[in-house]
């Protein structure tokens, strides 16, 4: 055990861990990269502690951490906000286990209410588990007739639907023409949305890995998604869409033309993201012929008697949801700034 050290990640170590997490950690996850904690800092300010198992001067495992503490939503420390997957990469069985006591250690020390570690795979049956969340995920070839094909038939008629109306889909270098579709979209959805400078802060950290495609009606955005690019892996992340698009069935042809890019890009797995069992997004992406894979956010409770329940589907945030919804973007948007990040 003594051949092992646990760190914390330093900028000029950032290369050595991207290279674990891109390279040699099957269970590695884009979320995992060192980028996450510059993106964290900078447009939210929380604390970081991105911990890596250290054997014989070569990384073995990473655990990134952020603590986001508020009045409203409580004090956590996560495997990682804002993140869809998280927890503990590692092929080392003690590495995992160093980082685990390791961050356990942080959270008692901080004296947070709970460690949410949000792992792809069960790694505690004694710790709470959330039954909530599911992914889905699906791979997909080079040859647009076979991916088309691949479409459940309905589903793959509203993607046709999209075609016949002229929708095009076009890249757009910066974030402003997204963002206000974004904005929109997560208002009437009832949810604060986050600051601008996060989407700027994602596409100047990750680059080429980060890109936003727009899609057009009558030369008019009527939607926009901010995709992600890993390994093989295409991951749309931040979607939105305006009234107009559910008539011209522009969230189906968004999807499908962001696959289309991504496969002549020879990414050859979709990462449609997570949703909540029981939602609209949940069946939406069933319908596409992706199957549920469930999610186990584990929590390893400090001062908390019971998980965290910080989302839509909590009681005590309807009525909040039914004002959110109505109120101008205008307003709402800038009073987002003060709750968007404390909703990771």
């Amino acid at each position: 055990m003594s051949q092992y050290q646990i760190k914390m990640l330093t900028t000029d170590r950032y290369a050595d861990w991207d290279q674990f997490v891109e390279k040699e950690c099957e269970n590695a996850t884009f979320f995992h990269k060192a980028g996450w904690q510059t993106v964290i800092e900078k447009t939210f300010n929380h604390p970081t502690f991105y911990l890596y198992a250290e054997k014989e001067g070569k990384i073995c495992g990473v655990l990134p951490l952020a603590q986001v503490k508020s009045f409203l939503f409580g004090n956590n420390l996560s495997s990682l906000p804002f993140a869809v997957y998280g927890g503990v990469a590692s092929n080392d069985p003690q590495a995992l286990k160093l980082l685990e006591e390791k961050a356990i250690e942080i959270a008692q020390t901080k004296k947070v209410d709970a460690l949410e570690c949000k792992n792809t795979k069960q790694q505690h049956q004694d710790w709470p588990t959330k039954d909530l969340y599911y992914t889905f995920r699906k791979s997909f070839t080079e040859n647009e007739e076979e991916n088309l094909k691949a479409i459940p038939r309905k589903q793959r008629a509203m993607v046709r639907k999209g075609i016949k109306a002229g929708l095009t889909g076009e890249m757009e270098t910066g974030i402003e023409t997204f963002f206000n579709i974004y904005s929109t979209s997560v208002r009437n959805l009832g949810t604060p949305v986050f600051p601008k400078k996060l989407f700027k802060n994602l596409r100047a950290v990750f680059k080429e890995d980060c890109d936003v495609l727009l899609i057009k009606h009558e030369n008019i955005a009527i939607a926009a998604v901010m995709s992600f690019y890993f390994r093989d892996q295409v991951l749309p992340f931040y979607g939105g869409s305006l009234p107009q698009a559910r008539r011209l069935k522009g969230n189906d042809f968004m999807y499908w033309d962001l696959m289309c890019r991504a496969a002549q890009r020879n990414y050859r797995l979709f990462d449609f993201g997570r949703s909540k069992k029981g939602t609209g997004a949940f069946s939406f992406k069933k319908n596409w012929g992706f199957e549920p894979q469930p999610l186990y956010y584990q929590y390893y409770l400090v001062k908390a008697t019971e998980m965290p329940e910080i989302n839509p589907n909590n009681p005590k945030y309807r009525i909040l949801i039914k004002i959110w919804k109505k109120l101008p973007t205008a307003i709402a948007n800038p009073l987002a700034s003060f709750l968007s990040p404390y909703l990771g």
